[in-house]
């Protein structure tokens, strides 16, 4: 079934050891602060929104253009890279790899593993309604006697009780789509550790940096929605930026104890199944959870033509911004 495609950027003549280890010796700092960079963002725009009439709207247009960035990483970026690293001779030519799209299968598992958690999260938010709705029902009893205290009790808990509901929701979201981007993280930065290819690294210092900037923003966007505490979105935070660079140095530990090569069959192997499944999982949020979510679930946009248009902009900016990026990375 995959066609055998030889990689040309693992030419012997760009090896060069000890000028690949400095290049990623730098990438790890520069990576780190970048990426701290890109997820703060929204989350300091969020807090500055705080309190004034347009930031309810402010957060539905960051997680419209995180929406793009997550949806173009997955489509653009850690997909064809599963491909790519499925097709690859060494591995293309063995079975069962030759004989099935193990990248397309795998993706497609990813995605009905993010739709288990969300179906089971779900199940649990609205066993918790409902265990709520029947502790209200001594309240509701005495709305029938003319209480107008309790029917104001009452209106209140369900209006505090949705937006319990949904923010548990988006809480959940946040988490498991960081997940979807750790497994992606690690699998570059432990390919970019053991690679001693200058003529791949060099460039990817660049383009990651501004990679790990948008997604960080995408992330970030959806943090910030969700109202974590401030430690909860700060160690969020940070364990995004250290995700990568601690990828980088787990692949030079790799490489110096075992000698590891990046080209193997093995590597290749685990790159293409590690990035079909966090491709799947990204996928599916992307399209599930952020964009059905608000354009289609969303009170504040169905009422605001405005808003939705812009917020389809930004879906659109985000969606190109990350696209461009695979010229480079």
């Amino acid at each position: 079934m995959a066609a055998c495609v030889t990689d040309t950027a693992r030419a012997a003549a760009c090896r060069n050891g000890e000028a690949a280890a400095h290049l990623k010796v730098i990438s790890i700092f520069v990576i780190f602060f970048t990426s701290m960079f890109g997820m703060s963002l929204p989350v300091l725009l969020a807090r500055y929104f705080q309190g004034k009439s347009l930031y309810d709207k402010a957060i539905v247009v960051i997680k419209c253009f995180a929406a793009g960035v997550i949806l173009s990483t997955s489509l653009v970026h850690v997909l064809p890279d599963a491909f790519a690293a499925l097709s690859d001779c060494q591995v293309a030519s063995m079975h069962p790899w030759k004989d099935f799209p193990f990248a397309g299968l795998v993706t497609l598992i990813g995605a009905l593993m993010a739709l288990l958690v969300d179906i089971a999260a779900s199940s649990h938010v609205e066993h918790s309604h409902v265990q709520t709705q029947y502790a209200l029902v001594g309240v509701q009893e005495k709305l029938e006697s003319g209480d107008s205290k309790a029917e104001l009790a009452t209106s209140h808990e369900r209006e505090r009780q949705a937006e319990e509901t949904a923010k548990l929701k988006q809480r959940l979201v946040s988490q498991v789509l960081e997940i979807g981007i750790i497994f992606h993280s690690v699998i570059i930065g432990v390919t970019m550790g053991m690679s001693q290819n200058v003529c791949t690294i060099r460039p990817l210092v660049a383009a990651l940096a501004f990679h790990q900037i948008f997604e960080g923003m995408g992330l970030g966007g959806c943090v910030a929605q969700a109202g974590f505490s401030l430690g909860t979105t700060a160690y969020m935070c940070f364990m995004f930026s250290v995700t990568t660079p601690m990828g980088i140095i787990l692949g030079m530990v790799l490489f110096s104890v075992t000698g590891y090569d990046d080209s193997s069959p093995k590597a290749l192997i685990m790159e293409g199944l590690l990035g079909s499944i966090s491709s799947g999982i990204l996928i599916y949020m992307a399209l599930v959870d952020l964009i059905a979510g608000d354009f289609f679930h969303s009170k504040l946009m169905s009422s605001n033509l405005t808003l939705k248009k812009v917020s389809f902009v930004a879906l659109t900016l985000g969606s190109t911004a990350m696209s461009i990026l695979a010229i480079w990375a």
